[in-house]
Formats: structure tokens, sequence, C-alpha cells
């Protein structure tokens, strides 16, 4: 019988068959419990997170842990559907976690980041950790969609392509469950933003990314982009996309530290 890639599926005995290999490796899916729209389930940063380490599970020959579902999703508050941590709470969390994979032997744990608030914290938390794992670990985290090429990731999320249950996220979630998305109540919503001097992003994550309440402030239904013409195949292109791209930024990873590490005394 073909072996579980989710660590919850398997008996303790197949854990500790699967850790004698190296470098033994674990994927956490971290997420979030937030609103996305009337036709997204608050799940759908768990859903395509645990998706996404699925397929990245299989092509690597990793693990993947129970997902993290609950993040930093303060931006969201007002909307009925969110259960948010304080950022304090979260870093202790996955710096727990980091250091109890760690101590069962796994050597090299990625938090696989479907969340953007999270990643400032994750990355907090993984630099608190590391002087106390044990030698020859590595533990970081990756934004699934910072793997991707430019174009892909333009076409899957951001700017133009809107950051939030737009097409992207909802087409990834009806390749994967469905079961979960209401297409009929699917509507388009953009924030409004003034004229500005300079380039977007500072400016739009100075409001969104540190200000309670952001997206219910600025997105009344919820909706970051235009998820109408979302659809199953292409949701599941994106996620292959992303599988490969994830990866590579795996593979990029291992090689970075090879070169880069040396024994230079702090």
């Amino acid at each position: 019988m073909k072996r579980s890639v989710f660590l919850d599926e398997l008996t303790d005995p197949q854990v500790a068959g699967y850790l004698k290999g190296y470098p033994a490796m674990v994927l956490v899916p971290t997420g979030a419990t937030e609103q996305h729209g009337a036709h997204g389930p608050v799940g759908t940063d768990v859903i395509i997170g645990r998706e996404v380490c699925r397929r990245v599970g299989e092509a690597k020959s990793a693990l993947v842990a129970p997902p993290i579902p609950y993040g930093i999703s303060a931006g969201h508050r007002g909307f009925k559907g969110v259960a948010s941590l304080n950022v304090d709470t979260f870093v202790k969390l996955v710096s727990d976690i980091t250091m109890s994979l760690a101590e069962a032997g796994f050597r090299r744990i990625v938090f696989l980041n479907s969340n953007y608030t999270n990643y400032p914290a994750i990355n907090l938390a993984l630099l608190d950790a590391s002087p106390r794992l044990p030698e020859g670990s590595r533990a970081f985290a990756l934004s699934y969609w910072d793997a991707l090429p430019k174009a892909e990731r333009d076409e899957y999320l951001g700017v133009i392509a809107g950051f939030h249950a737009n097409s992207g996220e909802t087409s990834a979630v009806l390749a994967a469950r469905p079961e979960t998305v209401d297409m009929e109540e699917a509507v388009a919503g953009w924030p409004t933003f003034p004229p500005l001097k300079g380039p977007a992003m500072p400016a739009i994550l100075a409001f969104f990314e540190a200000n309670q309440g952001s997206r219910y402030q600025a997105l009344p239904q919820g909706v970051w982009g235009d998820p109408t013409d979302a659809s199953a195949e292409s949701g599941d292109r994106f996620l292959d996309q992303i599988t490969t791209a994830v990866c590579n930024v795996i593979d990029d990873t291992e090689k970075v530290y090879a070169q880069l590490t040396t024994s230079q005394p702090y």
C-alpha cells in the first residue's frame, strides 16, 4: 500500500521509518481562517496551501504536516468568517512547531505560506528558533506565489489580477475542493484608490497590512479581483505551475545553503 504523504495519516512507526531517510523534509501549510467573499470558503488559504503541499510532497518525497489553520487576519476584522491570532501568539506557535518537528528528526522544515500577512511573522519566528535547531537542520518559509515567475504570478495574483478571493484563488479552490465554492455568488470587487504619485505597493501595504479592519473598510464584498471567470481547469494549471515553482525554490535554497554556509564565527 502506498504511504500517505500526510503526516497525520501515518502511524508512529511509519514516521520513524521515513525519518531514516536524508534529509527528512516536512512541509507545513500555513494559512488563515478568513472570509473570501460570498462565493469562497473561509478556509480558502488552508485548502490551497494543503493542496500545494500535497503536490510538492509527492514530487519531493516530503511529508505534509497538518495545516496551521489560523493566521494573522486582523485586516478582516468586521467580517463574520474570521478567526485571527495575535502576532505574538502566531510567532510562538510557529517557533514551537519548528522546534518540535526538529526534535522529532525532521531536518528540512518548510513553512508554505498562503496568507500574505503571515509571512513576516513566520520569518521572525524562524529567526528566533534558528540558534536552537539541531545541527544540520534548516527551517525556512515561502509564500507560494513568490516562487512563481513574474508572468505566471501576475496572472494569478497581483495588482491587475487582484489579491483576495480573485479568479486565481477561486480557480485553485475549484480545482482542489469544488464543493466549497458557490460560483452563483461570485462578484467582482476592487478597492477605490486615489491618484498616487509613487509606486502603488508601499501605499497599499501601509493601509492593508498595518491597519486592523482594512479589508472590511476597503472591500465591502470581501473580494479584490474578479472571480466570475474562475474555473477548475485554470486552477489545476495554476496549481501545477505553483508546484513546479515551489520545488525549484526548495532546490535553490539547498544550493544557496551549500555554497554560502561557512564556519566563520559570529
